[in-house]
C-alpha cells in the first residue's frame, strides 16, 4: 500500500502519476480520487462521437456500451436496424433470426455435451455472450437447464472453478465480485466500479464466503459459483431483472490444504481469519454495501454454520438481509412437511401431536429446519414452546444430542439436546430410531448413503407412511435415493429430497415422482416479495408465511397424487404466490414501505388479486422484447 506521505504528495502533484499514462493512451477519465483509495480510481468511458459508415446512421462512443452488452446485443437475434445503430453492419452474418430459432440452436449445442459440467459451461458462456437467450432457456426448460446451472452440477463446477473461470467468459466479463480481506480499504469503490448493464442500483446480492459450500466443505474462491447460481433461479424463478443482481465472493482464504498449495488456485493462498477479524471484516463489507446501494437485499449463502447463525442474529433486524441456508432450507422443508401432515392424517389417522421427528445432522439448515418446523406446531396445532421442542431429535457425528452426553456442544444445538434420556446415550442412528421410534427422519447431513435399508425398514415398521426426507446435496452426499426408499418401504412412503432423482416404476407400472424439497421453492419467492415491498427487514414471520403460501399452491390433481410440492414447470407462478404472502405479512408487521404496495392495501376492493397483479408486473421476462429495446443514443460529441 503506499504510505500516507506518499499519498498526500500524489494529490499535491509533487509525485509523478503513476496513472498518468493510462490517462493519456486509454479511452478512460478518471472521475475522483480519494485520499483511502487512491490505488482505486472510479472509472467512466467517454463519450466522443465517432462515425460509422452504415448509412445515414452515427454510431457515438457511448453507444459501445450496448454493442458489447450480452444484454443487448443479442448476436444473430439483432435486428438490421439495431446493427446499423450500434455500427454493427457486417459484424456478423446477414441472418436475423427469432428467439426460437436460436433457442434451437442453442438446445441442440446444450444437449450434444456429454458431461454435466460440459453443459455448465456451456450456459455460463451463453449467459456472458447473449442473456437474452441464456433466460429464454432457463425459463422455457426449467427442469432441464435448473440441474446444470446450479445443484447439483454447480458442487462440481465450484470444485473445479478455478481451472474452468478463465474459459467462461469474455476479459472484463464480471461473473460478479471477488473481495478478498485485503480489499477491504477499497470496498466502496469496489462496489461502485461494478459494471451493471442496467441503469441504478442491484436490488439483490448473494454473497459467500465459501467456508461451506453445499456439502463439499471449504472451498475458499471457488464459492462463487454458489451466488452466480443463486441470482440465475431468483432471476428464471421468480422474475427479478438479471441486470439487478450481484453474485459476491468474500475471499479471505481458505483453511483447504490443496487449494492453498495448488498453483492454480485462483483465490487468496493464507488461512481464514479468527473470528474477532472474520467480523469486523463483515461489518465493513456491509457498511459498504448499504452506503452505496442502501435498498439493496443481501442473501448470505454457504458460510459455516457457526459463522451463519452469527452474521444472521448480528443483522437480521438491522439490516435487509437473510440467510438462505437457515431460513429458506427451514421453510421450504416446512412446506413440504406441512403438507405430508396433512396426507399422513388424511390417509392413516396420523395426529398431528402424535409426530416424533429425528434429524440426522445438526448443522445450520438442520437447525433451521427444525426451528421452522416447532414454529408451525405452535402456530397451527396449539403446542407450547416446551411442548413443540419435545418433537425433535438431532443427532449428530457423536449420536443423539443430548445435555449429559459428556462433550462441549455447540452453541446453536444447546435448544434442542435432550434432557430427558435418563443417562442413556444412542449413537447410531438405527439405535436412535429404536428409541424414538420416530414418524419423520429428516437427513442434512451430507453422508451418502446414511440412511441404510435397516434404518428404512426400521422407519417402515414402526409407521404406516413414514415421512422421509432425505435432504443433503448434491446427489453425491445424498443420504438415501428415491429408488432405495421406495423399495426399502415396500412404496409406502412420504418422500422429499435436496436434488432430483429420476422417476420411481412401482410394481403396477405406474410412475411415481419424487418430491424435491429444493430452496429455489422458497427463495425466489421470499427475495421478490421482499423486494416489492421494500421491506426494512427480512422478519421470521415473513418466511414463515413463504413457506405457507408455498405449500397452498398444489393443484387439485398434484394434492390427489399425495405431492407435496408443486411441478417445477409452474415455478413463476408459485413464486409470484409466494412473493404475495411475503408482501401480506410485511404489511402486518408494518416493515412494508413500498408505496404503490401500501396504496393497493389502503384503497384495493380486490386487495389479493390487485397485489398478485401488481407482483407480476414486477416481474422481468425474456419473452418480453421491450425489455432489451436499445436505448435511444443522444446526437452530438
Amino acid at each position: 500500500m503506499m504510505p500516507l506521505s506518499s499519498v498526500a504528495a500524489l494529490t499535491r502533484g509533487k509525485v509523478p502519476n503513476p496513472l498518468n499514462t493510462l490517462q493519456l493512451t486509454s479511452k478512460f477519465r478518471f472521475l475522483r480520487y480519494h485520499l483511502y483509495s487512491t490505488a482505486m480510481p472510479v472509472v467512466e468511458q467517454e463519450q466522443s462521437t465517432i462515425i460509422s459508415s452504415n448509412g445515414a446512421t452515427k454510431a457515438l462512443k457511448q453507444s459501445h456500451h450496448f454493442a458489447i452488452s450480452p444484454y443487448y446485443n443479442q448476436g444473430t437475434g439483432l435486428s438490421s436496424e439495431a446493427r446499423a445503430h450500434l455500427g454493427l453492419r457486417g459484424y456478423s452474418p446477414i441472418a436475423v433470426e427469432t428467439l426460437d430459432l436460436q433457442k434451437e440452436r442453442a438446445l441442440k449445442q446444450l444437449r450434444s455435451k456429454s458431461t454435466s459440467l460440459d453443459k455448465y459451461i456451456f450456459m455460463a458462456q451463453l449467459r456472458n455472450s447473449n442473456t437474452r437467450l441464456f433466460y429464454k432457456l432457463v425459463c422455457d426448460e426449467l427442469a432441464e437447464m435448473a440441474p446444470i446451472i446450479y445443484t447439483p452440477t454447480v458442487g462440481e463446477a465450484c470444485v473445479e472453478y478455478s481451472n474452468i473461470y478463465p474459459f467462461l467468459g469474455a476479459p472484463g466479463t464480471p461473473d460478479g465480485l471477488y473481495i478478498t480481506i485485503n480489499d477491504l480499504p477499497y470496498i466502496k469503490d469496489i462496489v461502485r466500479n461494478y459494471r451493471q448493464n442496467a441503469e441504478g442500483a442491484p436490488d439483490i446480492t448473494v454473497i459467500t464466503d465459501g467456508s461451506r459450500i453445499l456439502g463439499l466443505g471449504d472451498l475458499g474462491m471457488n464459492g462463487i459459483g454458489i451466488p452466480i447460481g443463486k441470482l440465475q433461479l431468483y432471476t428464471g424463478g421468480a422474475g427479478i431483472d438479471p441486470r439487478k443482481t450481484l453474485p459476491i465472493v468474500l475471499d479471505f482464504g481458505t483453511n483447504t490444504e490443496r487449494y492453498l498449495n495448488d498453483p492454480l488456485y485462483l483465490g487468496l493462498k493464507q488461512k481464514r481469519p479468527a473470528d474477532p477479524e472474520f467480523y469486523e471484516a463483515m461489518d465493513k463489507v456491509m457498511e459498504a454495501l448499504y452506503d452505496v446501494y442502501p435498498e439493496i437485499l443481501v442473501q448470505f449463502e454457504d458460510f459455516s454454520s457457526e459463522h451463519a447463525f452469527g452474521l444472521l442474529e448480528k443483522y437480521q433486524n438491522q439490516k435487509f438481509c437473510f440467510n438462505d441456508d437457515i431460513q429458506g432450507t427451514g421453510s421450504v422443508i416446512l412446506s413440504g412437511f406441512m403438507n405430508a401432515v396433512r396426507v399422513a392424517k388424511e390417509k392413516t389417522g396420523l395426529d398431528p401431536k402424535d409426530h416424533r421427528i429425528v434429524f440426522f445432522g445438526a448443522g445450520s439448515s438442520a437447525i433451521g429446519v427444525a426451528k421452522n418446523i416447532l414454529t408451525y406446531f405452535m402456530n397451527e396445532h396449539g403446542f407450547t414452546e416446551e411442548e413443540a421442542k419435545r418433537v425433535f431429535y438431532l443427532v449428530d457425528s457423536k449420536g443423539l444430542i443430548t445435555q449429559d452426553r459428556g462433550d462441549k456442544l455447540a452453541q446453536h444445538k444447546v435448544y434442542f439436546a435432550r434432557s430427558d434420556n435418563e443417562g442413556a446415550q444412542f449413537r447410531s442412528l438405527c439405535d436412535v430410531i429404536d428409541y424414538v421410534k420416530p414418524t419423520a427422519l429428516i437427513g442434512l447431513s451430507a453422508q451418502h448413503q446414511a440412511f441404510t435399508k435397516e434404518a428404512v425398514e426400521k422407519m417402515a415398521a414402526n409407521n404406516k407412511l413414514p415421512i422421509l426426507f432425505p435432504l443433503s446435496n448434491p446427489m453425491t452426499n445424498a443420504e438415501c435415493t428415491f429408488d432405495q426408499a421406495m423399495e426399502y418401504t415396500n412404496e409406502n412412503v412420504l418422500f422429499a429430497s435436496g436434488t432430483a432423482f429420476p422417476p420411481y416404476k412401482t410394481k403396477s407400472g405406474e410412475l411415481k415422482y419424487a418430491g424435491q424439497g429444493n430452496n429455489m421453492y422458497i427463495f425466489p419467492g421470499l427475495g421478490l416479495g421482499a423486494i416489492v415491498a421494500k421491506a426494512r427487514h427480512v422478519s421470521d414471520k415473513m418466511v414463515y408465511e413463504a413457506a405457507k403460501g408455498l405449500s397452498s399452491t398444489l393443484l387439485p390433481e398434484e394434492i390427489a397424487q399425495s405431492d407435496l410440492y408443486p411441478s417445477l414447470a409452474r415455478i413463476r407462478s408459485v413464486s409470484a404466490q409466494v412473493a404475495v404472502s411475503v408482501c401480506k405479512q410485511a404489511l402486518r408487521e408494518n416493515l412494508a414501505r413500498d408505496p404503490v404496495l401500501l396504496n393497493l392495501a389502503n384503497s384495493s376492493t380486490n386487495f389479493d388479486q390487485a397485489l398478485l397483479d401488481y407482483v407480476t408486473s414486477r416481474m422481468w421476462d425474456p419473452n418480453q422484447a421491450d425489455y432489451f429495446t436499445v436505448p435511444a443514443i443522444k446526437n452530438g460529441a
